[in-house]
């Protein structure tokens, strides 16, 4: 073998060797950087993770003291409304004890019990509660509860000639009926005449 081709080897070995070392720095430096983001990746689902337990655990008390706000607005509705009542409970047991003096004044009493009435209607308009009382009124099936018939020649037939117990609305909605007797027309001699001839028969 020449000195020629030993050195064309020895250089050959010398670059396959000097590949050989870029070689594996480049796996070293790949096997760095994959495991420099790997390492990031998992930092960024646990940060996720995290953010979305604590997420959960926030939606879970938003939903627990909606409940309980509910629950308490159920228990406590009528709280307000019971507040304002009790003053008229209260004047009328002072009206009812006044009422129980031999020497009470009668003027008084009806004065004492007009201004009870007005604090309890009030109180039913500020909560929206509408009262019913349709005497002289076209009879209305869907807010009135026709108890009986009379026949009238002043009124139209179908009118309210007379309001037994009066009815109620909250907010538009019937939650009482009012309970009247509604007018007919009379019945003409002839008609009466007619029921006559039926009833002998």
């Amino acid at each position: 073998m020449s000195k020629k081709e030993d050195q064309s080897e020895a250089e050959l070995e010398a670059e396959a060797a000097e590949a050989r070392e870029a070689a594996a720095e480049v796996n070293t430096a790949s096997e760095s950087d994959l495991e420099q983001k790997l390492a990031d990746v998992e930092a960024k689902a646990q940060e996720n993770w995290d953010k979305a337990v604590r997420a959960q655990a926030e939606l879970e008390n938003v939903r627990r003291r909606a409940q309980r706000d509910l629950e308490s607005a159920h228990k406590y509705a009528l709280e307000k409304f019971l507040h304002d009542l009790l003053p008229i409970h209260d004047s009328l047991e002072m009206g009812l004890a006044a009422a129980k003096d031999d020497s009470a004044d009668v003027a008084k009493l009806r004065e004492g019990s007009e201004l009870i009435l007005k604090m309890f209607m009030d109180l039913l308009n500020k909560y929206d509660i509408e009262m019913i009382d349709p005497e002289g009124h076209l009879f209305d099936p869907e807010h009135h509860q026709a108890m009986a018939m009379l026949e009238s020649p002043h009124h139209e037939p179908n009118t309210v000639v007379n309001v037994m117990q009066k009815g109620y609305k909250l907010n538009d909605r019937l939650v009482r009926p009012a309970m009247v007797t509604v007018s007919k027309a009379p019945e003409t001699k002839q008609e009466n005449d007619e029921n006559n001839i039926d009833e002998k028969a």
